[in-house]
């Protein structure tokens, strides 16, 4: 099962008692048994990261144990990017042999060929000055079994190739398919916080090198822990992939739309200037304000949700923190001056002034 917390120092009987208090614990706290739930908590029955298990302690006293919005954040944080170093390196393990196969079967080829070779000059000299058609039959006949089995051997390599070639591009497709869950937030379907960091230092990098804008755009649902309290986590989960469902719909492919913690989303827009980031923002805020919102288990009518926006433009050369710190800025005010609306950090410098 991908996304296992399972190591190779685990003996078969702890991993079987982990692995068994794990599924205990999920089916008494009413946990779907999915591959993330189950590697966060056969790693707490495990105890090898003790500020995982700090975490889901408190989690466990505080009745919250079951909020999969908070899971899919520990998974994250602390099994994430463990379980593409493992894939990795069992990937280099996998590769390192293959390439042995391949060098040994090389090296078999070659030496075959020199062998073919000196047959094939033996054969050759054999055949000067011989009159005899038996005895150059001979020699023909031996020079033709020596083709043939050279033909045979080069098959055979070349079969193994192709194989090796065949293992490569599935072992590229795993490591894919590994990284992207690694970097994907296991709730809403989008990229983590992790994938965030990585992309916006990469947008960043590129800048450094072009003249293209960059802008950022920060957003956290209005009121969000009083609609928990109110409609139960369950439903606020429904509400976090409504909200990055929008979000996903509205980003180019070149964007980046992210889950950055908790109820806050982020969106990296690249050759976007602070004008067409705001125009988006405020598309996104307008179009979630309007959706009417059911539960989906009853149809119970639980109204709407708005959200709050901050943009920000990269000043070239400035700190990664800055640029994040003014969206942060912008998010905030829009958050003061009333929620549900879209505020860019051209609102903060005219106050400054």
């Amino acid at each position: 099962m991908r996304g296992t917390a399972v190591t190779n120092s685990d003996d078969l009987t702890a991993a079987a008692g982990y692995s068994s208090s794990a599924m205990r614990l999920m089916d008494d706290r009413g946990l779907p048994a999915t591959p993330q739930n189950f590697a966060l908590w056969y790693a707490y029955f495990s105890k090898r990261l003790p500020a995982l298990n700090s975490a889901l302690d408190g989690l466990l006293s505080s009745g919250e144990a079951t909020v999969a919005s908070t899971l899919s954040d520990l998974y994250d944080r602390f099994l994430g990017q463990q379980q593409l170093d493992m894939a990795v390196y069992t990937a280099g393990q996998d590769l390192s042999t293959m390439l042995d196969d391949v060098l040994s079967a090389v090296s078999q080829a070659n030496d075959d060929a020199e062998v073919f070779n000196a047959a094939l000059a033996k054969s050759v000299g054999s055949l000067a000055g011989l009159t005899d058609p038996k005895a150059i039959g001979r020699v023909v006949k031996v020079l033709a079994d020596n083709t043939q089995k050279m033909i045979t051997q080069n098959a055979a390599l070349q079969e193994k190739l192709e194989i090796s070639s065949q293992e490569v591009a599935t072992l590229k497709e795993n490591l894919v398919d590994v990284q992207k869950e690694a970097m994907t937030d296991g709730l809403t379907g989008i990229a983590n916080r992790k994938c965030f960091d990585l992309s916006l230092r990469r947008e960043i990098e590129r800048v450094a090198k072009q003249a293209a804008p960059l802008c950022l755009i920060l957003t956290d649902i209005d009121h969000f822990k009083k609609f928990n309290d109110t409609h139960g986590h369950q439903t606020g989960d429904h509400v976090l992939r409504f909200v990055a469902t929008m979000l996903q719909r509205s980003v180019k492919s070149v964007d980046t739309a992210a889950r950055y913690g908790g109820e806050e989303f982020a969106v990296i827009l690249p050759n976007t200037d602070l004008g067409a980031a705001q125009a988006l923002a405020e598309s996104v805020r307008a179009m979630v304000a309007g959706k009417h919102l059911r539960k989906k288990q009853t149809g119970a009518d639980i109204g709407s949700i708005t959200l709050s926006l901050g943009i920000a433009m990269y000043r070239k050369g400035e700190p990664i923190a800055s640029f994040v710190k003014r969206a942060d800025d912008a998010l905030y005010r829009a958050k003061r001056s009333g929620r549900n609306r879209a505020i860019a950090e051209t609102a903060l410098d005219a106050v400054a002034d």
